[in-house]
């Protein structure tokens, strides 16, 4: 999710599950009084649709935009994204109006927005479209327009360039792309966390890459002006043998935040979710817990801070029997809930990567990519919409 106080950038799920932490991927047994509705946000017939996580998701009351790749589908075995590496991968949005219960798809590059760059593309670049030069912000945007969204990608997982995006017309029209300074750091594989504290002032939760030029190490930033400049705040941990990426991020008081990170041992070693808070606004942070001991091969979180002060934690389970899950902690992330399953169909481990938000009916809206066996194979964008109130 995006954050933005109100307005959460992060993305953004009926079947209700409760269990013990998970070992060795047990299934939590499951009852439906949560779940409002499961929805198809996006399928098309050999099309391949995956990553809301890597784009954004953004609320303006019961109207919601979700981002996301789609390419080509290709079968390329179990362990691998079945998207087409020779063909195109375009970047897509879906628009709902009435609360995540119907979308509309829009194409922002047949308009020249959000045009796809770069080696983290799984399918290749769009043939005969020139990609826009990167420029300087050298106009302070108004972060706290009432219809302010950003998405913020990159070019390299590795940390290459990272640019950024913005709309005052909830992503109909786009500025950009704009240059995200590395700050000091070998590089910058950024996806769009951020929390609006101000008209011009904002942070940033992102990813660089380590100090041998590989993912990931996760650290703050902050602009004062608009983004026109940004300035490096903190790391949030030591570099690690692995990796440590794709930040989510609460702030639950002027000074008080919480992030949620992706994490994965050395070698494709197991993965979890790890969590941190900072008392001073970003200068220093502690590690709180770990949230969820396992994701399988690797998840990112999604996190949101509900409208009842309760935070809430969405994230994929890639290993069988791949599932979408969630979990709530009422004491500001120091201990969490049980398990809660939102979706346990997953035909593979090609799923996940989901983005949450609260609408203001009051439900959760919770994104993510999906395949089933009984729809076919082909991965497909879906969410769940669901009710935080029926859940312990």
């Amino acid at each position: 999710m995006t954050k933005v106080h109100l307005r959460t950038f992060v993305l953004t799920l009926g079947l209700m599950v409760v269990a013990p932490e998970r070992s060795c991927g047990q299934t939590a047994s499951a009852g439906e009084n949560h779940i409002v509705k499961q929805v198809v946000v996006y399928r098309e017939p050999g099309r391949f649709a995956a990553w809301p996580a890597n784009h954004g998701m953004w609320c303006w009351g019961n109207e919601l935009l979700v981002g996301f790749s789609r390419g080509y589908h290709k079968d390329l075995g179990k362990e691998r994204h079945n998207i087409d590496r020779e063909k195109p991968e375009e970047f897509l949005l879906s628009r709902s109006t009435d609360g995540g219960e119907t979308w509309t798809t829009e194409f922002p590059n047949a308009k020249g927005y959000l045009i796809p760059r770069g080696d983290f593309l799984h399918g290749t670049e769009l043939p005969g479209v020139p990609l826009p030069a990167l420029r300087q912000c050298t106009a302070a945007v108004d972060l706290m327009h009432p219809d302010f969204a950003m998405t913020l990608r990159m070019d390299d997982k590795d940390g290459g360039q990272s640019r950024f995006s913005y709309s005052h017309d909830r992503g109909q029209t786009w500025k950009g792309p704009f240059r995200l300074p590395h700050m000091g750091t070998p590089g910058l594989a950024a996806r769009t966390d951020y929390i609006v504290d101000g008209q011009r002032e904002a942070m940033f939760f992102l990813t660089a890459a380590k100090s041998n030029r590989l993912e990931g190490r996760v650290f703050c930033a902050r602009t004062t002006d608009g983004c026109q400049t940004f300035q490096f705040v903190s790391w949030f941990n030591e570099e690690i043998d692995g990796y440590e990426i794709m930040p989510s991020t609460v702030r639950l008081s002027p000074t008080h935040l919480l992030t949620t990170t992706r994490v994965r041992a050395p070698d494709s070693g197991p993965s979890w979710i790890d969590a941190y808070e900072s008392l001073d606004d970003g200068k220093t942070w502690t590690h709180l817990n770990r949230p969820v001991k396992d994701t399988g091969e690797g998840n990112p979180p999604s996190m949101i801070r509900l409208s009842d002060g309760r935070v809430c934690l969405t994230y994929g389970y890639r290993a069988p029997p791949y599932q979408i899950l969630a979990k709530v902690s009422k004491d500001k992330g120091r201990t969490w809930g049980n398990e809660i399953v939102l979706r346990t169909d997953g035909g593979g481990r090609d799923m996940g990567y989901p983005r949450s938000l609260q609408t203001a009916s009051g439900n959760v809206v919770t994104t993510y990519y999906f395949w089933d066996k009984k729809t076919g194979p082909e991965r497909y964008i879906a969410a769940t919409v669901w009710d935080p109130h029926k859940v312990p």
